[in-house]
């Protein structure tokens, strides 16, 4: 069952990439000097400009990088100062090379830094630097970016920045507003993305960026709400799924029995829900990935 539930991801990816934008897009102010930018697969980036250059954040891939420096270029004249990964997954950390060659420093956390090193990819670039522990502050001009990294979640190296002071944010995968998550991939550690997203309701924002974003105006980000909301829908779904299964049903058929009609207006609900159910009692059963 767990092998035919991952040719179905495969599937769901190429839904995904079908239903991506044609092209790149006009970068969208957010708030004073923050951008965000959708690439020609759909998936959003962010600029910061600080008045002594800009951090960008997520190069995707060399297409969509190429754009998001355009898109920068039609915003301001300042130089690019530096790029951040989010995390490891080559769907986020291509395109590097495009910044590189703007004189950019590119940074990731330690942990995706020595994947990407063990894993190379031909559209991606080692970053410059790494960094380690749970915070690094980027101070260019008049704005900090606070980096942040709460463990283990999704990928490696997951980092939330935020623009301090601004109560700015930006989350790449951990929480996609008015769609269900994608966490039965296997290195989805839900457990831990739970205690994850407690830690990022702690953090000082207000507006957030996502990555992916299933909302009618994507690039306008979203907010705090969509990561409450998010956890209250693993937490929903686990005590559904417990529930299923405390009733008789055999855990092997509890996932597909498992409904949540709070959420069934989310994009992906009837695709992913039971996928989801089984990553949630497959963890549970196995251990995390």
């Amino acid at each position: 069952m767990a092998s035919l539930r991952y040719l179905l991801l495969l599937s769901f990816c190429l839904i995904l990439a079908d239903s991506a934008v044609s092209q790149g897009s006009n970068p969208r102010q957010i708030a004073d000097g923050i951008y965000s930018y959708q690439g020609p697969t759909g998936y959003i980036s962010m600029f910061v400009v600080t008045g002594d250059g800009v951090i960008a954040v997520d190069p995707i891939n060399t297409g969509h990088a190429e754009g998001l420096v355009a898109a920068i270029e039609a915003t301001t004249n300042q130089p690019i100062r530096y790029l951040v990964h989010t995390h490891n997954h080559w769907d986020h950390s291509g395109g590097g090379k495009v910044f590189k060659d703007e004189g950019a420093t590119v940074i990731a956390h330690v942990d995706a830094y020595n994947w990407m090193k063990a894993n190379p990819h031909p559209d991606m670039a080692l970053p410059d630097e790494s960094w380690g522990g749970s915070e690094k502050h980027i101070v260019l001009g008049d704005k900090t970016l606070q980096l942040n990294h709460f463990g283990a979640s999704h990928g490696h190296g997951m980092t939330i920045p935020v623009v301090a002071g601004e109560r700015v944010g930006y989350i790449a995968d951990l929480v996609a507003p008015n769609r269900l998550p994608f966490f039965f991939m296997p290195d989805f550690t839900v457990a831990e993305l739970e205690r994850t997203l407690g830690e990022i309701l702690n953090l000082d924002m207000d507006r957030v960026v996502y990555t992916h974003n299933a909302n009618s105006d994507p690039l306008a980000g979203g907010s705090r709400q969509d990561v409450a909301d998010t956890l209250a829908y693993l937490q929903d779904l686990r005590a559904a799924l417990a529930a299923e299964i405390a009733s008789g049903t055999p855990p092997r058929l509890a996932s597909d029995a498992v409904r949540l009609p709070k959420y069934e207006d989310w994009a992906m609900y009837d695709q992913w829900l039971a996928l989801n159910a089984w990553k949630i009692w497959l963890e549970g059963h196995l251990g995390p990935f």
